[in-house]
Order: structure tokens, then sequence, then C-alpha cells
């Protein structure tokens, strides 16, 4: 059973699934997160994990990579997966309604290779106790608090 974060779904509405991968990105007493600084219309100026949806026929694995750099300008190298979970939410960027699976992974920044190549997105470094209250998901909070013990 994959545990969910946020509302329940709404049995009148049709959700798409959309799978995702998302890193908890440790440097000494720092998490690198991202924000979009440019939202688009229904989107909010929040901090997360890095990460988002993994395209057709692509592997979780290269999903993270992808993403990551793409809105961090980070190279990383996967530690371990750290679990999964799922939410039910509006997503203005495709305007649908989704879905998404959530796989958390532990990995480590290894280079910075420029600024985040995503528009509107600007990587930031957060003490882990400031990134434990201002990540936006619920569910990020929640791998971030299981695994902030093992980070310090």
């Amino acid at each position: 059973m994959i545990r969910r974060f946020g509302p329940a779904p709404d049995p009148d509405r049709r959700y798409t699934r959309r799978p995702g991968v998302y890193a908890l990105l440790q440097r000494r007493d720092k998490l690198l997160v991202t924000r979009q600084e440019r939202p688009g219309p229904g989107s909010a100026r929040e901090f997360q994990l890095p990460g988002g949806g993994v395209d057709p026929g692509e592997s979780t694995l290269a999903a993270l990579h992808r993403e990551v750099f793409e809105e961090t300008g980070w190279r990383i190298a996967p530690l371990r997966r750290l679990g999964a979970f799922r939410r039910f939410t509006w997503m203005p960027e495709y305007a649908l309604w989704a879905e998404k699976l959530c796989v958390i992974y532990l990995a480590r920044p290894m280079r910075r290779l420029g600024p985040a190549t995503e528009p509107g997105h600007v990587a930031h470094w957060l003490d882990l106790d400031r990134a434990a209250r201002l990540l936006a998901s619920e569910g990020d909070r929640y791998f971030l608090a299981r695994t902030l013990n093992r980070l310090r």
C-alpha cells in the first residue's frame, strides 16, 4: 500500500496517473531544493524537492538525473530509494487532475554544471530544519523528516 498525502480523491473526478521521481540532496547541513521563481497561472512560488515526471519509455533513474539537472544544474549520484507516496492534485501547467505517484531517492549532489535549465526554476540550499518547514509537499516533508536524523 502506497501512503497518500493531501486531500482524498474526488470520486466524481477522473485523474490521470503521473509517475514522478524526486531527490533528497544533502551536503553537510544543507538540502538542495528548487523553487519556481516565475510559476505559471495557478501555480505557487514554493520550495520543492528537485525532480518531476517520468517520460514514457524513460527509466526512473534516467528521469531523476534529467529532472534534477534541469531544475538545479547539478549532476547527482543516487544512493538509495527511500519510498513512494501518491497525491491527487490539479496540475495547472498540464491543465489536468493527476494522481501523482512520487518515488523519493536519497542522492548526493556531485557537481554543479551551471544554473537550472528549466525556465523559472532556481536552486536553493536550505538548512535542513528550514527545509523541513518550507517544503510545500506534505509527502516531501514526511520523507525528509524520516531521513533527517541520518542526514545530520
